[in-house]
């Protein structure tokens, strides 16, 4: 109990949690129409309340990191050096809302290519190799794709869906909403209510 009433389901599930593996596009920043990408800074929207969530997450002492495949490399359309030197822009922009992302991981491959590409977790094994007190147990994924959400079952983290465009891919974003342990609006939404200063 807490105080005079029961913790609510959700703060039990995520009350230990010292990790936020968060997706980029479309939980950070607006995701693309579909077949578009976010290769530069100037194509790079932050979405309402991003800045203020991760704020939030940095000031609760807990570890924010960012996992998001870049198919767009593979094709072409930009090169992994635009994709730090969006990350760089991104910390900038961050730090003028007293936040910052802790490390970014990201997959330049196209399909099939690798062990690192979302729903595979290459990517989440490196982090939890460079953060050795992180782990499935004290970690959660917050996501918009059902890869996210698939890569967070494969690891046996908690794991929050963000839909996003109720229209885009309905019937996937419905099987993603039943595999997560939870849904949010928004990033803002999902720190809100799911992951609060620890007490």
């Amino acid at each position: 109990m807490h105080g005079d009433h029961p913790i609510p389901e959700s703060h039990r599930t995520f009350a230990g949690v010292s990790y936020v593996f968060l997706d980029r596009d479309g939980v950070i920043n607006r995701k693309p129409p579909e077949g578009e990408y976010v290769g530069r800074w100037s194509d790079f929207h932050p979405l309402p309340g991003a800045e203020q969530a991760i704020a939030a997450l940095n000031a609760s002492g807990r570890i924010v990191i960012v996992i998001t495949n870049q198919r767009g490399v593979a094709l072409g359309l930009y090169s992994e050096d635009d994709v730090r030197a969006l990350h760089e822009e991104l910390q900038r922009h961050l730090s003028r809302h007293e936040a910052h992302i802790d490390a970014f991981y990201y997959c330049p491959h196209d399909k099939g290519q690798c062990e690192c590409r979302k729903p595979a977790t290459g990517l989440f094994e490196q982090a939890l190799r460079d953060f050795p007190e992180a782990s499935p147990a004290n970690s959660i994924v917050i996501g918009d794709s059902i890869s996210d959400i698939q890569a967070a079952c494969r690891l046996s983290m908690p794991s929050i869906f963000i839909p996003g465009d109720r229209q885009r891919r309905k019937e996937v974003a419905e099987k993603a909403a039943l595999l997560a342990d939870a849904t949010a609006e928004s990033l803002a939404d999902a720190v809100e209510r799911f992951l609060p200063p620890h007490r």
